[in-house]
């Protein structure tokens, strides 16, 4: 029997066809045929013994991040309702990482770009959306980020993409290589295969929607715990249970965090949540950076050390078993922000104590003496 791996390839042939909305859908597929899936690294350290951690690396998508996955889903969800046509503008708001991965999808089909970000958004995330053709629309108050993004689109007669409402619905969550389908087909033939826990950071919160309902649909016993940042309003939303919490300040740490409860974070498929100090996140970062030999972006810090908290409360039980995060983006990208002393000190950041803390556990197994704010599902711990 034949099969026909795009929709430009049908069997209906050429009798009914949509146009330049088929051959975009053909090009966004063709480029996911294309990529490899992104490895799976096993972290090796020896004082854990028993305790398997393993990093799905995102960072080696063709736009350098994990946003690629949600990029690429956005505009084929866009394409798929009647979004976007034949040189339809696409506007996003964005602090950088999704605007690049849509930036190069814009550019793939042929639609104008433009990222509504605020104008602390690093130079090197400037220059990699312009790199794709697209535009950079630099806002000073991060707060009106969303109500920019929307009246550009408004004034171009163009598609407010809207990763923030979108980001939790344009996945396939129940399968077709998500990032959750991912890691259980890559886990499959290691000696742990079903993980204790899956950490994941929330930036749109679409991410860890995805995972969350996979792990129930397929009833895996993983937990899922999000690690949320200092400067953010998830982990309150989720502590009360009203997503009407907001954060004034924004976050330091870019791709995660945001100032309210996102419609695409979904609190009732997460487990647990920890919120960490950006400090502490930042010297995370440089612990995985020297132990993987490259450096890794700040978002990765902060999942890796909601994940050493577990690691370190497994180890005290006395039990073994694995878990999974993702190393978000490349480090590259902030050689001038988290990388850089000086701005790290005008920002009154020391992440010194927390590096030698971090550092200690990953050489001796001793219970990591870090103390964060974290709170538990009440639904969760109900049902255990």
């Amino acid at each position: 029997m034949q099969t026909f791996p795009f929709r430009h390839l049908n069997p209906a042939g050429p009798a009914y066809r949509r146009g330049w909305v088929d051959e975009a859908i053909a090009a966004i597929e063709a480029d996911q045929c294309r990529t490899a899936d992104t490895h799976l690294i096993r972290l090796i350290v020896p004082a854990l013994s028993g305790i398997d951690i393993y990093l799905k690396d995102e960072s080696t998508h063709p736009t350098g991040s994990l946003k690629h996955r949600l990029a690429r889903s956005l505009f084929l969800y866009a394409l798929c309702n009647g979004h976007i046509r034949q040189g339809t503008p696409v506007v996003e708001a964005s602090s950088g990482s999704t605007a690049v991965s849509e930036a190069y999808f814009a550019q793939m089909i042929g639609v104008p770009f433009y990222a509504v970000m605020p104008r602390t958004t690093s130079a090197e995330k400037i220059a990699a959306i312009a790199h794709y053709g697209g535009n950079c629309h630099l806002i000073d108050d991060g707060r009106a980020l969303y109500a920019e993004a929307a009246a550009l689109a408004d004034r171009l007669n163009g598609h407010y993409m809207d990763q923030f409402t979108f980001a939790e619905r344009a996945t396939d969550w129940r399968g077709n290589n998500n990032i959750a389908e991912s890691i259980f087909t890559q886990l499959a033939g290691e000696p742990r295969p079903i993980p204790d826990w899956i950490v994941m950071g929330a930036g749109t919160g679409g991410t860890s929607a995805t995972i969350g309902r996979y792990l129930r649909y397929r009833q895996y016993p993983t937990r899922l715990c999000v690690a949320d940042v200092q400067h953010s309003a998830f982990f309150d939303c989720f502590r009360t249970q009203d997503r009407s919490h907001v954060c004034e300040r924004p976050s330091l740490i870019e791709g995660v965090g945001r100032p309210r409860c996102e419609p695409s974070f979904v609190p009732g498929v997460v487990d647990r949540m920890m919120k960490i100090p950006d400090a502490a996140t930042i010297a995370a970062m440089n612990v995985l950076s020297r132990r993987l030999r490259r450096v890794v972006g700040g978002s990765t810090g902060t999942n890796f050390l909601a994940l050493c908290r577990l690691a370190s409360e497994m180890r005290k039980a006395g039990h073994t078993g694995s878990l999974v995060t993702l190393i978000c983006d490349s480090g590259e990208r902030y050689r001038q922000t988290y990388y850089e002393a000086e701005w790290l000190k005008t920002r009154g950041l020391d992440p010194a104590p927390f590096e030698a803390a971090l550092s200690s556990f990953l050489a001796t197994g001793e219970p990591l003496a870090l103390d964060v704010d974290d709170v538990a599902n009440p639904q969760s711990v109900a049902a255990s």
